[in-house]
């Protein structure tokens, strides 16, 4: 554990966290007789380290695979018998997904291709939303606060996105029917905004999330602050406004609950609409 090296300031079997500048500054490395560390790369042990944004990724995944593996085999069980238990409380989630998200945005024909894709979307960015609110182990870790995160699922998004689509799509963001041909030629003005605006739409992805999901942490964090920096100043000034930050924290905390919910539908939705999107009729 990181724990052993005391943020660096102790050594442990032998081994110790680079303090000095070089290649190896931040790494661990192997302390040699006379009390020096090796600057040789194949000295360094190796680093199998998580941070706690990986730790809370891979339980959620664990999460998940239990409530739908669950569920499945509830579904293979009793196939013609009423939802019942975490089937009940799934099932609807998922058709509320595939009737209010999917066939309306991408159409009866093709979402079911797209149905796994947005289902995990939706159920990652949820159980990481709803496990971020809990300050204690397991939770605690804001995984979508992370903008490696967002950026990750925004990627993957942009690329079936762009393999998605045909050949009207490409001639539709060249050559906008409708248009006027001066916006066109000689400067392709609107084919210039609609090429940047493919790019932008998984930029807008990835913020979006990260900052709605950030920002509420950050003012929790503010509220829960104020208690401290009062207490420090006049214990009882803190009397006063310790209630106040302390109910403002609980607000808070209520709406992020609701954030949690809101943040994983649109972004599955905003998803399922490029999905829609990518693929258009021929102009005629």
């Amino acid at each position: 554990m990181s724990s052993k090296f005391e943020h660096g300031h102790k050594s442990y079997l032998g081994y110790k966290i680079e303090e000095a500048k070089g290649a190896n500054n931040g790494k661990i490395v192997k302390v040699l007789s006379d009390g020096e560390t090796t600057d040789k790369a194949a000295k360094l042990p190796f680093d199998f380290s998580i941070t706690k944004t990986v730790f809370a990724m891979l339980l959620s995944l664990i999460l998940m695979c239990l409530v739908f593996i669950s569920v499945a085999r509830t579904y293979k069980k009793h196939p013609n018998q009423p939802p019942r238990g975490l089937q009940g409380l799934i099932e609807p989630v998922i058709l509320f997904v595939r009737d209010d998200i999917a066939k309306p945005s991408i159409g009866e024909e093709r979402h079911e291709r797209f149905m796994p894709f947005l289902l995990m979307l939706f159920f990652f960015i949820l159980f990481n939303n709803l496990m971020g609110l809990i300050p204690l182990f397991p939770g605690g870790a804001n995984v979508t606060g992370n903008i490696a995160v967002t950026m990750v699922l925004a990627v993957i998004t942009f690329i079936i996105t762009t393999f998605s689509t045909n050949k009207a799509y490409w001639s539709h963001l060249i050559n906008m029917p409708g248009v006027p041909i001066w916006l066109k030629l000689p400067v392709p003005l609107m084919p210039f905004v609609e090429i940047f605006g493919v790019f932008i739409k998984p930029v807008v992805l990835m913020i979006r999330l990260f900052a709605n999901i950030t920002g509420g942490h950050i003012i929790i964090l503010g509220f829960v602050c104020l208690i401290f920096i009062f207490g420090e100043k006049n214990i009882w000034l803190d009397t006063v406004v310790g209630p106040f930050s302390y109910a403002f924290m609980v607000f808070m905390n209520m709406l992020e609950l609701l954030v949690a919910f809101l943040q994983a539908y649109v972004f599955t939705l905003l998803a399922a609409i490029y999905f829609g999107m990518a693929k258009v009729e021929s102009h005629h």
